[in-house]
């Protein structure tokens, strides 16, 4: 009998990382090792006890999941690494890569496609979510990919109140500018912190400025 495929699940979010192993459990060709909660414990854990595929989150506390990827890629290239990861913007996408991931995934994906992509990559193969898979070939044949919405997990009444975040709106102002309740305001921003896998509302800014949002001052 072939010995099923060695996998070690990388991700920060303890829920997901526990469905996560509870799916990969289910193929009884996969095995999972271990699991870690931020990239340094991934990188002791794969140098200690070589898997054949990591499936590896990317945003994750201390060392990055492009961070682990490039140390465990150098040290053991025979580990397969596939980012599995909210995060699809073309910088994420390319530095994994470049890191030495062989696949890369969105975590809207099915468990069945990624139990697949799995044994693809622990086979050898370059796997891609059909979106990350159009802008890898757009990238390679220089046609330039088209303007993408900042944080497409938001909603559109998200993302605008995100922007005024940026712009160090407070929640009242946020509510009257908006015609909102200033509950309604408190629930939405919630919800972004949430989505955006930030701590709290600084950190959002943070992201929200990095990505070109809260650009000029509230009015």
């Amino acid at each position: 009998m072939t010995e099923p495929m060695r996998v070690l699940i990388v991700d920060d979010h303890p829920m997901y990382r526990h469905g996560l192993r509870a799916a990969v459990e289910d193929d009884a060709c996969l095995e999972v090792v271990a699991d870690a909660a931020d990239g340094a414990s991934a990188v002791e854990l794969a140098l200690e006890l070589q898997p054949d595929v990591i499936v590896m989150d990317l945003k994750m506390p201390g060392v990055s999941g492009v961070e682990a990827t490039r140390a465990i890629t150098s040290a053991s290239p025979h580990i397969a690494v596939l980012v599995l990861t909210m995060f699809d913007e073309d910088d994420s996408v390319f530095t994994a890569i470049q890191a030495g991931a062989r696949g890369y995934l969105l975590k809207g994906a099915g468990p069945s496609e990624i139990v697949r992509a799995i044994h693809a990559v622990g086979r050898g193969e370059a796997i891609f979510g059909p979106a990350v898979a159009l802008r890898v070939l757009d990238a390679f044949s220089g046609r330039s990919a088209p303007a993408r919405v900042a944080f497409p997990e938001l909603t559109s009444r998200e993302r605008e109140i995100l922007d005024l975040v940026a712009r160090a709106s407070t929640n009242g102002e946020i509510a009257r500018q908006l015609h909102l309740s200033d509950k309604t305001v408190r629930n939405h921003i919630s919800n972004i912190l949430t989505k955006l896998q930030v701590a709290d509302r600084a950190h959002a800014i943070v992201r929200a400025r990095e990505a070109g949002l809260g650009r000029g001052t509230p009015t």
